[in-house]
């Protein structure tokens, strides 16, 4: 019994401002590219049951072009894997805050593919001698009471669950910075049971939280902090977007890697501290070549510390400028020497940064009860670092 199991596409993710040829943004091409190859992959390893644990599109109401490419991939897959099934089940990006609203995960049942949108559903094979609880985020978020149990069910040999969320610890406190609205689900609870494998969608990065259960990771980087990502997989010693494939018989599970469109890079850190504005500038352009392939087209961030306002101020921003251009993204994260302030209590304490006073405000405003507020801080951090320009900071 071989499974591939694949999670968070976000078909329709957008970011940046580049388009293609095609008039289409980069970035969304970018990940619809991955599906695609994953697909091939996919494929190529001819799995017996192909597992899509949730967040196939990044938007409850996704493009028409992106429901019409995850149609024609998954038929794609279908035609090539004849008898092959495919469960899909919705994670918190797909699902409707409205019970009144429907799923357009729905359509995909008219390729003949098992789908669980709002409730808990068990999928039985018996060719297969398999077992599939497909649990999607809503059927977890509610309160406790209403929660489905987490349990095999039947006599089928392999007992496989497949379930969109998070286990508690997984990721950081402050979640302004990365995913949001996941549903927690008990890792005790899931090691109590005779699962054949689980298959876990939402946590961005791969990682096996113990024998036979696992998170597939993204296929992209699309992620609300795709630097917090990068480090998470580097603690992980991940290299990388794929999927997996399990192979319930031999007890194995192996990292299918997808190959990505363009670096996505986290340069070293620079510290500031001490350099004149020439000195920055040339250690900068010594950092910029770092970057594996080359800086055009790529995704890149470098941390530079400790840059008072004059020392940004007199850098070259025309260079600046310049090197920008040639990538997809390139942020330049300035950050100030720590001041001492004076609080109310008369004690000192760290000035805070422009990120923090932002999330600050964000975090308390007034908002429509219809507006998920972690979304909201997360979006508002995201188009701070996406927009902001040492130049015109400087100049204010």
């Amino acid at each position: 019994m071989r499974i591939a199991h694949l999670a968070d596409l976000h078909l329709g993710f957008r970011q940046y401002h580049r388009l293609t040829e095609g008039g289409i943004n980069q970035r969304e091409a970018d990940v619809a590219n991955a599906f695609r190859a994953a697909v091939d992959g996919v494929i190529e390893a001819r799995p017996d049951v192909v597992l899509l644990a949730g967040d196939v599109f990044h938007a409850v109401r996704p493009s028409n072009a992106a429901i019409v490419f995850a149609f024609r991939e998954l038929q794609r897959l279908q035609h090539a894997l004849a008898g092959v099934r495919i469960v899909l089940i919705a994670g918190n990006h797909d699902t409707p805050r409205s019970s009144e609203t429907g799923s357009i995960l729905r359509l995909y049942q008219e390729l003949g593919i098992d789908v669980a949108t709002d409730e808990a559903r068990h999928f039985s094979y018996p060719d297969l001698d398999l077992a599939v609880l497909a649990v999607p985020h809503s059927a977890m978020a509610g309160p406790p009471a209403d929660r489905p149990p987490l349990r095999p069910a039947g006599t089928e040999r392999w007992q496989v669950l497949l379930a969109h969320g998070e286990t508690p610890g997984l990721i950081p406190g402050d979640r302004s910075f990365l995913e949001y609205g996941g549903a927690l689900i008990d890792l005790l609870e899931l090691r109590r049971e005779k699962w054949s494998y689980v298959a876990l969608g939402h946590y961005h990065v791969q990682k096996e939280l113990a024998p036979n259960i696992w998170y597939a990771g993204a296929l992209e980087y699309a992620s609300t902090n795709i630097w917090w990502e990068r480090a998470a997989e580097a603690v992980e010693g991940v290299a990388g977007k794929g999927w997996l494939l399990a192979d319930l018989e031999r007890g194995t599970v192996e990292r299918r890697p997808v190959s990505l469109a363009r670096p996505v890079e986290d340069l070293p850190a620079l510290n500031a501290r001490d350099m004149r504005a020439a000195d920055l500038d040339a250690a900068i352009a010594a950092r910029l070549e770092l970057v594996p392939g080359g800086l055009d087209d790529a995704i890149v961030r470098l941390v530079i510390a400790n840059a008072p306002r004059h020392l940004v101020r007199d850098l070259d921003h025309e260079a600046i400028r310049k090197v920008k251009a040639r990538a997809l993204h390139l942020h330049l994260d300035f950050r100030r020497p720590e001041t001492a302030v004076e609080t109310t209590s008369g004690t000192s304490g760290r000035r805070p940064s422009l990120q923090e006073q932002v999330r600050g405000y964000l975090a308390g405003r007034p908002l429509p009860e219809r507006v998920d507020r972690e979304r909201f801080v997360a979006l508002g951090l995201e188009l701070l670092a996406e927009h902001e320009d040492p130049a015109a900071g400087e100049a204010a």
